[in-house]
């Protein structure tokens, strides 16, 4: 699973702050690893230019699960810390119950069996 962090021209991008986002993210969605190819993290101060305001700090997680339309979640907190969390959180919720449905579809299918069709000539 490749992770790519992007930032918001009023967030500092250095390496540690990287680092931390990607080992948040990583571990949040480990155990769909399989199912992901690639993860962007885009982080942004939607109020950086007036300076102050709640729920300020904006992080949006857009995965791509293999054979799937990518899926996209995007949190607001007050601190980075926070808004990564929380979307980390809401992205995972979200591949559970689509995985889940996806898994259910597989093992209840609801059509009839062909040989039902056949006979009824």
């Amino acid at each position: 699973m490749q992770i790519q962090i992007h930032t918001g021209h009023n967030i500092e991008g250095h390496e540690a702050l990287a680092n931390q986002v990607s080992d948040v993210v990583a571990e949040s969605l480990s155990r769909f690893s399989d199912s992901i190819t690639h993860v962007d993290v885009h982080l942004s101060d939607e109020n950086s230019d007036k300076k102050g305001g709640d729920d300020d700090m904006r992080c949006m997680i857009e995965a791509r699960l293999k054979g799937r339309q990518p899926i996209a979640v995007t949190d607001q907190a007050a601190t980075l810390d926070e808004a990564v969390d929380g979307a980390a959180d809401k992205l995972t919720r979200l591949i559970d119950s689509t995985l889940g449905r996806l898994h259910h579809q597989e093992n209840h299918r609801t059509d009839p069996p062909l040989s039902s069709s056949i006979n009824s000539h």
